[in-house]
This record gives structure tokens, C-alpha cells and sequence, in this order.
């Protein structure tokens, strides 16, 4: 079977906020910070495994808590899998992982990768594949006094509600016997200020290996981007000062005020003219 198929699809959160409402605040990066570069670059006929994996979490201030958050506490959980398998064939792959530790302003990450892989099938042989980035980040309640950069961003006093969101996005190969495919994936995940958000972007794309002379990429491809979001509100200065800083009944820093959930699914079979995703996701106290 033979058809083409195009998908494009961008999928943003975003939070804006007038005397605050409800987004992620990052945590503040360790004293000391880490900055490494992976690149990988396979031309090769025959069978090739290459896997990559990292995990990263990282909470402020104090330690990594293993029950609930402390107040003003907030913390980052991020994991990266990429692996490609062929049992034969060419492949011909470019790979470059760049991570940095340290707080990152708008517009740049702790995590970017790219990738480009360009695979033939000979005697039979195939390739099978899975990326995936998942950025979790959770805070409890904290004072906007030490946590916003600009004096007129904020009145004394205003509390920055707690929240619990996670997002992820993960495309998979299957059984590819002809394709060239080209991925790239950031993640934020550490700020100084709360003013900058979260981020993760994924980007796949699938198009015909040109020296096939077919026109179609073969195999399946899938994709999967989802999310989960859980909000709650200051309460106002005048209800956290009376309740919030005693753990009040009615206070509401505490109190789930908004969920939100997505999940996109993409499946293509057979031979594939060209196929494109694209997932930006940010949260924030200014996007």
C-alpha cells in the first residue's frame, strides 16, 4: 500500500498572570553545575545498537524531599531515552546531546538534542526505534517577594500557588525498512527567577531516504504527546496572612483550582510521503 500523509500539529501552554494566578515555578540550579556534549555519528552496513538515557532530578531549597514539598519548595524531574536497533542495513546517523545544569533564561534549555538517521534495508533486514522526553515539575506554595525579578512585577506579599504538572512527548520506529528521519527535543527545567517557565519542544519529521528511488519512506511510525496540569490559587494576600501562614481551612494555596489534561496520538503504516509533528509546551509566571 502506498499513500502520503502529512501531519502538523503544535500544541502550546500557556499562563499568563495579573496579580497572579496559578503556572510552574522552576527550581534554582546547584552551586555547582555540569556541562556535557554527546555526538554520535554511525555509517555503517550491518547491525547497530545505540542507545542513550539520562535522568535528572533537581529540587530548591534544600535537599530532594521524598514526601510532600515544604513551603516555597519546588522541584524538576526530567528523563531523555533515545535508542535506534537495526538487525542489518545501512544506516547513516548524526546524533548531538548537549545538557548545562545551570539556570537558564527564556528561549534557552538545559537539554537539546538533534538527530538525523537515514536507513536502508538490505536482505530483509529493519530498523526499530523510540525517543522520548518527560519534564515533571512541582512546587508548593512560595512568597513572589524572592521569587520575581522585576519590583513592579509583583505586590508585597503575593503568594505563589502550588502546582503538579507533567508533560511528556515520545515517537517510536517500527519495522522501518526505508526512511530518513530527523528529530530534535529541548527541555527547560532550572531558572533563577519564577518569571521564566518550563519548557519542552519535540520535533519529528519522516520523508523518503532519496536513494531509494521509491518516493516513500516504509515502516510505522508513531507519536505520543501528552499532559496532565494541576493549578491552585493564591487566596489572596489578605486570606494568606489570616489562614495560609497556619495552615488555615480556607486557605487555597493548597486547593487544586484547575486540571487540564491532552494527549495527542499519531500512527502511520506503509509508505509514507511525508510526515511532520511538532510539540511546544511552556509554563510560567510570563510566557
Amino acid at each position: 500500500m502506498k499513500f502520503g500523509y502529512i501531519a502538523t500539529i503544535a500544541l502550546v501552554a500557556l499562563v499568563a498572570i495579573v496579580g497572579f494566578a496559578a503556572a510552574d515555578r522552576l527550581p534554582n540550579a546547584t552551586p555547582e553545575n555540569q556541562v556535557f556534549s554527546v555526538d554520535t555519528v554511525i555509517d555503517a552496513t550491518g547491525a547497530v545498537d545505540d542507545k542513550s538515557t539520562m535522568s535528572w532530578v533537581i529540587a530548591n531549597p534544600g535537599a530532594i524531599p521524598t514526601g510532600i514539598l515544604g513551603a516555597g519548595q519546588s522541584i524538576s524531574d526530567v528523563t531523555y531515552k533515545d535508542a535506534i536497533l537495526t538487525n542489518g542495513g545501512k544506516l547513516a546517523e548524526n546524533k548531538n546531546f548537549d545538557f548545562n545544569s545551570k539556570n537558564q533564561g527564556s528561549g534557552l534549555y538545559n537539554i537539546e538534542s538533534q538527530k538525523v538517521l537515514t536507513y536502508a534495508s538490505t536482505e530483509g533486514a529493519h530498523l526499530v526505534g523510540e525517543e522520548e522526553y518527560t519534564l515533571s515539575v512541582a512546587g508548593n506554595y512560595a512568597n513572589a517577594d524572592n521569587n520575581i525579578r522585576c519590583v513592579f512585577s509583583t505586590l508585597n506579599g503575593s503568594i505563589l500557588p502550588a502546582f503538579c504538572n507533567i508533560v511528556s512527548a515520545k515517537s517510536s520506529l517500527v519495522n522501518v525498512n526505508s526512511a530518513q528521519v530527523s528529530t530534535k527535543g529541548q527541555i527547560r527545567a532550572v531558572a533563577e527567577t519564577a518569571d521564566v517557565p518550563a519548557g519542552l519542544n519535540y520535533q519529528i519529521a519522516v520523508t523518503p531516504d532519496a536513494n531509494s528511488g521509491s518516493g516513500f519512506a516504509e515502516g510505522t511510525v508513531k507519536t505520543v504527546f501528552a499532559g496532565s496540569i494541576m493549578e491552585a490559587r493564591d487566596g489572596g494576600d489578605d486570606n494568606y496572612a489570616r489562614n495560609g501562614a497556619n495552615g488555615g481551612a480556607t486557605a487555597t494555596w493548597n486547593k487544586t483550582s484547575a486540571t487540564n489534561s491532552w494527549k495527542d496520538n499519531t500512527e502511520v503504516t506503509g509508505g509514507i510521503k511525508t510526515l511532520q509533528k511538532a510539540f511546544t509546551y511552556q509554563s510560567g509566571f510570563r510566557v
